[in-house]
């Protein structure tokens, strides 16, 4: 009754801090210049200049009045206070509505909802092929500690932590796709997609994710792997371990049956964290690739002030990110039998 008391407290304890995450972002993009009026403005008098400078612009009808920048204030809500606009667009999330895209002047939604298979292919991709390879490696470096293989592999995992992962994809880009050409340039899927076969369409896919998801784990392999190195260490230099092998256990019994478990506790912690990571991925690294994904919407929103995109990303970003910590305490649950929720 305590473990399901302390989820349903957890659960509960969603709401405050998703409203208060909401309504800070929501706050600062009503109070930042550069909004969707002024970006309006400023798109307006660049159009009446190209037709010959402002003389022309005015006498165009470029130059809104007060009357219809008023207008523009009441339809993307500016009239109000800045509590009541949240609260009015708090109660349209309630009800599934994220609301209408500035800049592309449909449903924020629809905008979206064509980069989910793209983010949540690479962002589940990079997650289980961080944790399938970094765990046994940092296995294999804890056990042989100071051999010639433990120093090979901290030296590669190093270089690859120290050099930013857009880098690593604009070096593979050039070598492996631009060079060699192995790999293609860029793109999620080649332009003949639709027409090739089931196998045709998931090798194309596996391809064209080659270079991108080296790029999305280069950085994030030093930081799992020697967590759980470390922690594996410590792990076998505690006295429950020298206990198992004096009661008969060989060596390799005792790391798997016991030390290897109690060391998954870190990367158990940190697993909610990183389940954020299959929405938001890396603008850059999209960029790069010419990949269409949250990343680089989230980015261009942001710099076109399409706030209404900006609030739904964050709205689904905050909610991944707040079930993967829940989802961090039932993995350290089943990992340490030990703890208990109260």
């Amino acid at each position: 009754m305590g473990t399901t008391s302390y989820f349903i407290r957890r659960l509960l304890l969603i709401i405050p801090t998703f409203i208060g995450i909401t309504l800070l972002v929501f706050a600062v993009t009503r109070v930042v210049p550069g909004g969707p009026i002024e970006r309006m403005l400023n798109e307006r008098a660049l159009a009446g200049g190209d037709r010959g400078g402002g003389r022309s612009q005015v006498s165009s009808g470029m130059v809104l009045s007060d009357a219809q920048l008023q207008q523009l204030r009441v339809y993307y809500g500016f009239d109000k206070p800045i509590l009541v606009s949240y609260v009015g667009w708090l109660g349209d999330v309630l009800v599934l509505d994220l609301g209408r895209s500035t800049r592309y002047n449909e449903p924020v939604w629809d905008a979206i909802k064509d980069r989910f298979p793209v983010s949540i292919l690479y962002g589940i991709a990079t997650l289980v092929l961080t944790y399938a390879v970094c765990i046994p490696l940092g296995i294999a470096k804890a056990i042989r500690h100071h051999s010639h293989f433990d120093n090979i592999t901290s030296g590669i995992v190093f270089f690859g932590y120290a050099i930013p992962g857009y880098v690593v994809g604009i070096a593979l880009l050039v070598y492996f796709a631009s060079e060699l050409g192995w790999f293609p340039l860029g793109g999620f899927v080649s332009e003949n997609f639709a027409a090739l076969s089931g196998w045709g369409k998931a090798k194309d896919i596996t391809v064209h994710a080659v270079l991108p998801l080296l790029s999305y784990m280069a950085s994030s392999f030093a930081v799992t792997t020697f967590m759980m190195k470390n922690s594996l260490m410590d792990n076998l230099s505690a006295d429950y371990v020298r206990t198992a092998i004096a009661k008969g256990l060989t060596f390799r019994q005792a790391v798997y049956r016991h030390a290897v478990r109690n060391s998954l506790i870190p990367i158990a912690t940190s697993f909610g964290s990183n389940i954020a990571l299959i929405l938001t991925g890396s603008f850059l690294i999209e960029r790069i690739f010419n990949i269409d994904g949250f990343g680089l919407l989230g980015f261009e929103s942001l710099v076109e002030r399409d706030y209404p995109v900006v609030m739904g990303i964050l709205v689904l970003s905050s909610l991944l990110f707040l079930v993967g910590n829940i989802l961090s305490d039932i993995c350290v649950a089943l990992v340490d039998p030990r703890v208990k929720f109260g």
